[in-house]
């Protein structure tokens, strides 16, 4: 994904997959598309392995350092690995 929305968000009392439904319906009611990618950094995720595959809902959830912590970048990648918004 090239182009994406960053969302910023951090409530401590909430866990990732709510902050992501979050900014995914913000996306939603913004762009009128359904994302289907987020890349958060690592320290968001509380995960056993890094093979695991994080998902929420039909979101899939990359991590990479490239995204600052409390920040999530959103959007939708089509199938080839493009991105389109």
């Amino acid at each position: 994904m090239n182009v994406g929305m960053l969302w910023f968000d951090n409530d401590v009392k909430s866990d990732l997959i709510v902050k992501i439904e979050r900014a995914a319906a913000y996306y939603l009611g913004k762009y009128g598309d359904k994302p289907n990618i987020c890349f958060v950094h690592p320290s968001m995720a509380q995960i056993e392995s890094k093979e695991q595959v994080l998902r929420a809902g039909d979101i899939e959830i990359k991590l990479t350092k490239s995204v600052l912590p409390h920040h999530l970048w959103i959007g939708i990648q089509s199938l080839n690995g493009n991105s389109i918004r």
